[in-house]
């Protein structure tokens, strides 16, 4: 969870007048979470951010489910997702459930003519291949290779690539997206013994102040929906803000794994928590240093949790045929382990340079239509030696 942080001018006490060099008063709006109960910035708009000069019928952008009941496990070829022009239409959900939505994306065009809000979702944007800059009200993030885009729900943000290669993997999820309480104090701040500490989050920066009215146009995500608004003053008119709600970036590459004389389990790699479900990040790291150590993964039952790793980059000795982009999926019930020979092949190895993402649901995924269009026939037959 960030610190407080601020950026730009704000007065010396909320909730009190701020004025403008002619006089009138800067618009004060409260950002909060569960009510009033969580953490929330205060922002000073320009003008109020209630200026609507349109609200147009929304469409639905749910969505399509293959299979809600699903037992089986299954690999998909993730760079088989076409490059779309459009950064939105781009963005292909694969594995949902009611909490969280993952959906692999390769966008070409940046969001030039419009804005856009996921008003039900938090979203991580795990940057695989590409980098640019978001910009948000709060300020702007330059990304790029191994990056976790962390934007809050209800945030206005507009997306620029720097090229047309980019490939996404985004995660919406529909509870707020947390560090790990196990690696924070009572006040927040990050353990010494977590994998990553404060100064590793990337807060946002270079805000700029648009003191415009005219037809911006904010494409709002709700409930499956997607609304045309056209707000009457630029969404980015903020002076200055202050608070512990703001859009932020992780690196991958900024992990620092924890190792163990024996195989360590995946929890481990833990990097963000929401409600019922983990994300984690395999890194570069040494192995086990038990001199009788197995460096593979033993074989292990998913008793009450979906398992889905998506493949980023390096070598996975405990797989083969693994292609950048993949993802694998592992549901609950039935147990899943090393492919045939990988265990002998791996005894001895010192360490690896896999990059991987991981995301743990607690509880089971459904397969969409566009994940059907990228699946690998058979991967369940493939722990069958020969």
């Amino acid at each position: 969870m960030p610190h407080y942080f601020s950026l730009g001018k704000i007065p010396p006490k909320r909730h009190t007048q701020f004025r403008k060099p002619d006089g009138s008063l800067y618009a004060e709006e409260l950002v909060s979470t569960h009510g009033f109960s969580s953490v929330y910035s205060l922002i000073y708009h320009s003008y109020p951010p209630t200026l609507i000069k349109k609200a147009g019928k929304g469409k639905s952008v749910e969505p399509k489910i293959a299979y809600q009941r699903h037992m089986k496990h299954e690999s998909f070829e993730g760079f088989n997702i076409a490059p779309v022009d459009d950064y939105l239409e781009s963005r292909k959900p694969v594995l949902v459930n009611n909490d969280v939505h993952l959906s692999l994306a390769a966008p070409k065009k940046s969001t030039e003519d419009y804005f856009y809000k996921n008003a039900d979702a938090d979203e991580v944007i795990f940057v695989h291949v590409g980098s640019g800059r978001v910009d948000t009200i709060y300020g702007s993030l330059p990304f790029s290779y191994g990056d976790y885009v962390v934007i809050p729900r209800g945030t206005i943000y507009k997306i620029h690539f720097n090229s047309p290669e980019n490939r996404l993997l985004i995660m919406e999820s529909f509870s707020a997206v947390e560090t790990c309480k196990r690696y924070r104090n009572e006040y927040g701040q990050l353990l010494e013994h977590s994998p990553y500490c404060d100064r590793d989050i990337k807060k946002p920066a270079d805000l700029k102040t648009y003191d415009e009215k005219g037809d911006f146009r904010i494409l709002i995500k709700k409930q499956g929906m997607l609304y045309d608004y056209v707000y009457a003053t630029h969404p980015f008119d903020a002076i200055g803000w202050d608070g512990y709600h703001y859009p932020f970036i992780f690196s991958i590459h900024d992990f620092e794994p924890i190792t163990g004389r024996v195989h360590m389990p995946p929890p481990i790699h833990q990097t963000f928590e929401a409600n019922n479900f983990v994300i984690c990040s395999f890194v570069p790291r040494m192995f086990d240093y038990h001199p009788l150590s197995i460096p593979v993964p033993y074989n292990h039952s998913n008793v009450d949790s979906d398992e889905v790793l998506y493949y980023v980059d390096g070598d996975f000795m405990s797989r083969k045929h693994v292609t950048k982009g993949m993802i694998t999926l592992h549901p609950g019930g039935i147990p899943h382990g090393p492919h045939p020979g990988t265990v002998e092949k791996s005894l001895g190895a010192k360490e690896t340079k896999e990059l991987a993402v991981m995301v743990d649901t607690f509880r089971p995924l459904w397969l969409t239509e566009d994940a059907i269009k990228i699946m690998n026939d058979n991967y369940h037959l493939s722990w069958m030696e020969g």
